[in-house]
């Protein structure tokens, strides 16, 4: 990159599509973007017209992003889009040895005068406003990105171009939460956070004598009865503040996988065999199967852990006698649900939503501290 007489010089090959339609590739030092780039934002004129197309920065995910570029080793291989103004100018190679049909090597000029404004900047971020704030935001002194651009004065062009750029269909999130403990480098926050749950989840869904096997819906495993994000909210809940909580390694941040998996194939077994009625339906059938009752479940496994800390490993028949007491009360298939004076539910009115696992949550937990854990050591 050379700057002269006001205007940055950048390396760039034109590309044509179409019959008249032509794109710019340049790699540049992200940091250097909002000197030539701003954001298009999305509002309403004085005649209610629309204008601009971006929405505002999500601070949460730049932060992530940002945390990202911070450590070691990040790569980011997706290109930043830009739509320039007519301002910026392509001047081909004279060298045409490394010319094909569809594209050329040359050299894309800039204006950079009087570039403190956002007004008189000559590009618009199509796609990428939160990788570029995360660029200007880290604690890095440099950071080179690759870039495709096209020149247009029309903003109706602009705005057309991030539609179709945000709207092709993203992955599946199953999907990438199944890819996650095949990788080790680091992610950004959210990805990270689920990196571990994730792991184990895969194990509960692969090993042969997980009572889980095969049952956790997946990409790999489309039959499966049960959301894999079902797993993973029992799985982080009690990795936050349950029982596998309890089993990080002393002095480090990671925890003893195998202890874990214990702990959860006995109590799932457990599960499995003291509402066996109830187990291995689909949801539609059996609440058990279902985001409320595993992630319910998830926290009656926690407090039987609680119950019986004395105990470095708890089995599977320990499981079974703290679950037999909630048998009766449970109306995972069929019946109401006794909630309270006025509360009463139909079994399969109970939804995954945050209002109803609590309430499902909390009695499940009431009852058990009723029949088992207050009745604890009496003969």
């Amino acid at each position: 990159m050379t700057q002269k007489d006001s205007y940055l010089h950048l390396p760039a090959l034109e590309i044509k599509q179409g019959k008249n339609r032509k794109l710019y590739c340049f790699a540049v030092d992200g940091k250097l973007l909002p000197t030539f780039t701003t954001i298009s934002r999305i509002a309403r004129d004085s005649d209610q017209r629309i204008c601009g197309y971006q929405r505002p920065e999500v601070l949460s995910h730049i932060s992530g992003i940002r945390s990202y570029l911070e450590s070691p080793n990040p790569m980011i291989p997706n290109a930043i889009v830009v739509a320039f103004d007519s301002r910026v100018k392509f001047v081909p190679s004279e060298d045409k040895t490394n010319s094909l049909d569809h594209g050329r090597p040359g050299m894309l000029v800039i204006p950079s005068e009087s570039l403190t404004k956002d007004s008189s900047k000559p590009g618009w971020i199509v796609d990428g406003q939160q990788r570029v704030a995360a660029i200007r935001e880290a604690n890095i002194s440099r950071f080179p990105i690759y870039v495709v651009c096209f020149i247009t004065d029309d903003d109706r062009e602009q705005r057309e171009q991030f539609i179709l750029v945000n709207s092709t269909k993203p992955l599946p999130k199953g999907l990438i939460y199944e890819l996650l403990p095949t990788t080790d480098a680091q992610l950004p926050n959210h990805l990270q956070r689920r990196r571990f749950p994730a792991e184990i989840l895969n194990r509960l869904n692969c090993d042969i004598d997980s009572p889980l096997k095969t049952m956790i819906n997946t990409p790999t495993t489309p039959k499966g009865l049960i959301k894999d994000n079902s797993i993973l909210k029992m799985l982080e809940n009690s990795l936050s503040d349950g029982t596998l909580f309890q089993h990080r390694i002393e002095d480090s941040e990671s925890s003893d996988l195998q202890a874990i998996l214990v702990t959860l194939k006995h109590f799932w077994g457990a599960l499995a065999k003291v509402f066996k009625e109830s187990w291995n339906l689909p949801p539609r059938k059996s609440r058990l199967m279902h985001g409320a009752g595993i992630v319910s479940m998830g926290f009656i496994m926690d407090a039987i852990s609680d119950k019986n800390r004395d105990k470095k490993i708890i089995n599977q028949k320990t499981f079974e006698e703290d679950l037999l007491p909630l048998k009766d009360i449970c109306r995972w298939t069929n019946g109401y649900w006794d909630f309270g004076p006025g509360m009463q539910r139909k079994w399969n009115e109970v939804q995954n939503t945050p209002k109803d696992i609590q309430l499902l949550s909390n009695f499940l937990l009431v009852q058990y501290k009723n029949k088992v854990w207050n009745n604890h050591g009496k003969s």
